[in-house]
């Protein structure tokens, strides 16, 4: 903790305080104690090498281990266990190491908090009664591992995306590390890409403390260097071949950086994007596509085809629409829905504003 207040006080007179000082100081605190915890364990492993030369025998399983450049990134392929369930992966690990809290894990799950709660419960108690060993994936099975650890970084990067700017550093970071440890892997590239070209906006995203829509943007605010850099990981991807979900994702998120935006190629690159996860959240962006492309009325048909009644963003894109056709009444109904889900004062402030157009 003192090692984390120590660099709290050089960073933030610099950088400015995060949104959330508490949860910074103890995922920085956390993270110098692993190391301390990994330095002395190296140092231990290595000496005994040095006084015993027939432990290298003993040590031959951990020589097919990969060389980790980052200690987190390490953790969290040692985390995502293939014996546990996909989400369970993720879950647990995103609780472990990703500094989400139960509340926040639920919400990218979209599952209330005492479902998420049990889920974790369920995990370690699996964990424990089935003695689960928890030790550095050999490299060979990396790859079985890498859809969890991609979800995990994805996840924490979304969670910053919603203002928590830390945590798309810490994403950010991590996303670069998985770059060099598994070059060759496109949706690593994809990934890469997605946060890169999403994150490069982040400075524009907001105005007077409000949420500011990508079609109102000041694009002289966008960091042009991370957007290269964004469109150089994407060209990776593809030269890989890769076509899976976070190439697609970062393929969509590049054509909305042009101007104008090709609406029509968005909408069916959601459409593909559907096919590979059946996602209803996926629905809906294509849904907002398709409203471009055919009116405000064909987006509406297919937004109430949807079930996602507790998921902020499907109230607000139905009020939308729905003011769009003109419809007042029901627009109003929506927007106070999504205002009572909204979770930071940018997206209240901005639902707030569309309500009141909507009331006069």
């Amino acid at each position: 903790m003192q090692e984390a207040f120590a660099k709290a006080a050089q960073r933030w007179p610099r950088d400015g305080q995060p949104p959330n000082p508490g949860a910074w100081l103890t995922i920085t605190a956390r993270n110098h104690a692993i190391d301390c915890l990994r330095r002395d364990r190296t140092l231990a492993e290595k000496t005994r090498l040095l006084d015993v030369p027939e432990a290298v025998e003993d040590e031959k399983d951990e020589m097919d281990a990969p060389s980790f450049r980052d200690e987190r990134l390490e953790l969290i392929f040692t985390c995502c266990h293939p014996s546990l369930a996909p989400e369970a992966q993720v879950a647990l690990t995103l609780r472990a190491l990703g500094g989400l809290t139960t509340e926040e894990i639920a919400r990218a799950f979209l599952v209330s908090d005492e479902t998420m709660k049990r889920r974790l419960s369920r995990a370690k108690r699996k964990i424990r009664d089935a003695g689960i060993p928890f030790r550095v994936p050999a490299e060979h099975v990396l790859p079985e591992r890498l859809a969890a650890v991609l979800a995990v970084v994805y996840l924490i990067y979304n969670e910053g995306y919603a203002g928590r700017f830390d945590l798309a550093s810490e994403a950010l970071r991590l996303g670069t590390a998985l770059a060099e440890l598994m070059p060759d892997e496109p949706e690593v590239h994809g990934l890469m890409a997605l946060m890169l070209l999403d994150d490069a906006r982040r400075d524009a995203r907001f105005a007077d403390g409000e949420l500011v829509l990508l079609s109102d943007q000041d694009r002289s605010r966008w960091d042009e260097a991370k957007l290269a850099r964004g469109r150089g990981a994407l060209d990776r991807a593809f030269a890989l071949h890769g076509r899976g979900v976070y190439v697609v994702q970062a393929a969509i998120a590049s054509l909305h950086t042009e101007e104008p935006r090709d609406w029509a190629q968005i909408a069916g690159l959601y459409g593909e994007l559907f096919h590979l996860t059946g996602s209803a959240i996926v629905e809906l962006n294509r849904a907002i596509a398709v409203a471009e492309v055919e009116g405000a009325g064909q987006g509406l048909v297919l937004v109430d085809a949807i079930d996602l009644d507790g998921y902020q963003y499907f109230h607000s894109t139905r009020a939308d629409l729905l003011r769009r056709l003109g419809r007042a009444n029901e627009a109003r109904t929506e927007y106070a829905r999504a205002l009572e889900l909204a979770r930071t004062e940018p997206e209240r402030q901005f639902l707030e504003r569309r309500l009141e157009e909507v009331r006069t």
